[in-house]
């Protein structure tokens, strides 16, 4: 039992010996001294030139998709769960934009049908009052 437990431990501590030589990022290259430079036909030296920061090249760490099937199903469940967020918000987008345009056309054709009507029942009103003579119509007759 304890050959065993020697056995895990040693090749336990091998694993992340090497790992950890994978995960050393690149070394800085050493500054270069910089030298004074004199001026064209002076005896004073020129100011060095300013020179901008090394910054290390941008790194993508990703980490190593993982074995484990709970692991699996518990991102790919929130992935879709993101997903159906998304298109669900922009089809409410649509939808409420297709309802607004929907009112503003409902809108304009309720104007233009009071328009319609009201010039259908001036024009009806016209007629009437061309073809009847202008007499009064009680004529003093009694029953």
């Amino acid at each position: 039992m304890t050959k065993a437990r020697i056995l895990l431990i040693g090749s336990a501590i091998a694993t992340l010996a090497a790992s950890g030589v994978y995960a050393q990022t690149a070394q800085p290259q050493p500054m270069q001294p910089q030298t004074m430079q004199m001026a064209p036909g002076s005896a004073a030296p020129m100011a060095p030139q300013a020179q901008q920061p090394m910054t290390p090249p941008p790194q993508n760490l990703v980490a190593p998709a993982p074995t484990d099937p709970l692991v699996q199903r518990r991102n790919a469940n929130a992935e879709a769960n993101a997903e159906y967020r998304a298109s669900k918000k922009a089809s409410k987008a649509e939808m409420k934009a297709q309802n607004q345009q929907a009112k503003a056309q409902y809108k304009e054709e309720v104007k233009n049908a009071k328009i319609n009507r009201k010039a259908d029942k001036d024009a009806a009103k016209a007629e009437l009052n061309a073809t009847e003579p202008s007499t009064p119509k009680d004529t003093g007759l009694q029953h």
